[in-house]
């Protein structure tokens, strides 16, 4: 019984695991249904909503869903033919509408990626089986559409149809699952020899050649995109210059509103083959009008067989003009493209020389660059053409081989020497120049470091001792220059405090370096303190945002009598002060700075920096009335009898306590030595005595 339990679970595991394969194959090849039947779907409402809107329909709807599933295989690249001409032959349709064909390839790439995204509860595909059902699903939609425009104005030839309806699917699926699984770059396939795989592994396949690869790849793109882009500019200054031609197409065309709508319509849808066929006229094959025609920049050679259609008419004719050479620098771009591509990588920007790639790494991967411009040129052109009908009209597009030589060569030519050149030009050795030092402009008249005296001129002397460094002309065009440059020259307390501080006692700087206090400040007065004081506090202010002073500067003799301070001379200066490499100098008394004078001097200089933007200096409050101690009340005494002076305290120990140690440990809880606080006989004592 046992046995048989246990071999219950694994065969029930088993099925539940072949029943959930079932359904995610069944439900990725739904996904590929849905994919053909949205898109089949899209054009067929377009279709019917443009033949209800039109007021003279020559059919009816069955006849128009026909066309709407001819166009959804003409998107796939199937060549189509309408049996109905007027010269009772065939005719050929080939030009696919390159806009329609995005439709059907992004509805499957999302479908197949979509299938591969992990959904808990769900069995995982692989990659292959993925590719199959998708595309098998989306396949049979496509055979049934190719059979139901058996009997409309276009048909699609079965054996055509076979060939080349599974290759959007297929690759677009398998696109999307390659996204899927995060775009792996997987080891080699097993089957090929191990020969061949070894040496792959060591030239094509190592982590250089596939950075280099995906390098060139990215560079190519980008080259190819510049191209089109190129090529569509081309395409709408030919439309600007002959709007007239292709307006006139335009209303030739159709007379209703409908009509012109459709017209426009697939005008649109045929913006990307003409941009293709620019690119292609812009590097030099051009394309073919018919096959007796051919469009270059040179000239428009035969005589083209031109439908009449708004985009066929804005064709240049006759041979070239400097304007229509100009379209040559459209592949120009484009190899310089490939460069840049390259070399952004190979050696960015301010890289080393032992960083960067070599030249020869760097010019291989340019002109692999090159290879993909030219292959996916090549591609779109062949993609971009077809025939339009028989005899002449057979061929109408670019020539895609000629088309993918000529993008190679030039983006070989000017894609290769411009990345070397490139490289060499990042990979340069850089000099720092040194910055020179700013010399300061001095005045005429400086003043001399070290007398203090002027030279000349007007501009007395300085209070440091060096070169006057002048103020910059002011700008009446750049009123912002004065306010940055007031604002570089504003004063701060500091260098206020220190212009204060260095002031000499006379004006002048005595020999030796030092200040010593002179004569004339022995006897100088005490009460011009206050006003020697604002004078210097001035002078201080001004040389501190830049004005020289045109007059000596006498500093304070000595503080004022109501407040002595002592002047420290340079022997009572600390030890950092005096030197060989420091220079001596006067400690004024602190009085000096705290006094009214220079606080207003102080005061001005915060204004002017500020640029006014603060009041002026507050006035001088009144002083205030000296206020009388309060008394302590006491008894009413005799004006006979007089008071007998304080008698000094004195701290006796009591009997008690005389004899005892002096332990600091004692003393508490009464145990201690006891102070008791006596006086002497002056008087009777009202307070008791005093023990801690």
């Amino acid at each position: 019984m046992t046995q048989l339990t246990d071999r219950a679970t694994p065969l029930s595991s088993a099925a539940a695991e072949d029943r959930g394969r079932a359904a995610a194959l069944t439900a990725a090849f739904l996904r590929g249904a849905i994919a053909a039947g949205l898109g089949l779907g899209t054009l067929a409402v377009l279709a019917m909503a443009l033949w209800i809107s039109s007021p003279y329909p020559e059919s009816g709807a069955g006849q128009t869903l026909h066309v709407a599933a001819a166009l959804w295989l003409l998107s796939h690249g199937i060549e189509l033919v309408r049996p109905d001409t007027l010269s009772g032959n065939p005719a050929p349709l080939g030009l696919v509408p390159l806009s329609l064909s995005v439709l059907p390839v992004y509805l499957v790439y999302r479908a197949a990626r979509d299938t591969l995204d992990p959904d808990e509860g769900r069995v995982q595909l692989t990659s292959l089986g993925t590719v199959a059902t998708v595309a098998g699903g989306y396949l049979l939609v496509g055979a049934g559409a190719v059979l139901y425009t058996a009997g409309g104005p276009l048909i699609a030839h079965p054996v055509r149809a076979a060939l080349a309806l599974p290759l959007v699917p297929v690759l677009s699926a398998a696109a999307g699952a390659w996204t899927a699984y995060g775009r792996p770059r997987g080891p080699l396939p097993l089957w090929l020899p191990r020969t061949v795989r070894s040496l792959l592994v060591r030239t094509v396949w190592a982590p250089a050649a596939l950075r280099r690869g995906a390098v060139a790849v990215r560079a190519g793109t980008g080259a190819a995109l510049l191209l089109v882009g190129g090529g569509a500019l081309l395409v709408g200054i030919s439309l600007v210059w002959h709007a007239g031609a292709a307006h006139e197409s335009f209303l030739r065309l159709a007379g209703d509103w409908s009509g012109r709508f459709a017209v426009l319509l697939l005008g649109l849808a045929l913006v990307p083959n003409a941009a293709i066929w620019g690119a292609s006229y812009g590097l030099g094959p051009g394309f073919a009008l018919g096959t007796a025609s051919t469009a270059t920049p040179l000239a428009v050679t035969g005589t083209p067989a031109l439908p009449s259609f708004p985009l066929l008419a804005a064709l240049p004719h006759g041979p070239g003009t400097a304007l229509n050479w100009a379209a040559a620098g459209v592949p120009v771009v484009a190899g310089l493209a490939v460069a840049w591509f390259t070399v952004r990588v190979a050696a960015p920007p301010f890289a080393v020389r032992e960083e960067a790639w070599g030249a020869g790494a760097t010019a291989l991967t340019a002109a692999l660059g090159g290879v993909a411009t030219a292959g996916l040129m090549a591609f779109l052109a062949a993609m971009s053409g077809g025939p339009l009908g028989n005899a002449d009209l057979a061929a109408f597009g670019p020539v895609w081989w000629l088309t993918g030589a000529a993008a190679l060569v030039w983006t070989l030519v000017l894609g290769v020497p411009a990345a070397l050149l490139l490289r060499v030009w990042r990979v340069r050795e850089r000099r720092v120049k040194p910055v020179p030092e700013p010399e300061p402009q001095v005045l005429e008249g400086t003043v001399d470091g070290a007398s203090g005296e002027s030279s000349g001129g007007p501009s007395g002397g300085s209070s440091g001792g060096g070169d006057f460094v002048p103020r910059q002309a002011s700008r009446w065009w750049a009123p912002w220059r004065r306010n940055k440059r007031k604002s570089r020259e504003a004063p701060s307390s500091l260098d206020i405090l220190n212009a204060v501080l260095d002031t000499p006692r006379d004006g002048t700087r005595p020999e030796g370096g030092a200040d010593a206090p002179s004569e004339a400040d022995a006897g100088a007065a005490p009460g011009t303190g206050a006003s020697t004081a604002e004078t210097a506090a001035g002078t201080a202010a001004e040389n501190a945002v830049g004005t020289p002073a045109h007059t000596p500067v006498q500093a304070p003799a000595r503080a004022p009598a109501h407040a002595p301070a002592e002047v420290l001379t340079e022997a009572d200066a600390p030890a950092e002060a005096s030197g060989p490499d420091r220079e001596a100098y006067d400690y004024l008394p602190a009085d000096a700075w705290h006094e009214r004078g220079a606080r207003q001097a102080r005061w001005a200089a915060f204004k002017e920096a500020s640029g006014d933007l603060i009041t002026g200096f507050p006035a001088a409050p009144p002083p205030p009335e000296p206020l009388s101690p309060p008394r302590s009340p006491s008894p009413p005494r005799s004006q006979s009898s007089p008071q007998p002076p304080p008698e000094p305290l004195s701290f006796e120990k009591s009997g008690s306590d005389k004899g005892r140690g002096s332990d600091p440990g004692e003393g508490r809880s009464g145990e201690g030595p006891g102070v008791e606080l006596q006086r002497g006989p002056g008087g009777p004592d009202d307070r008791p005595g005093v023990t801690p």
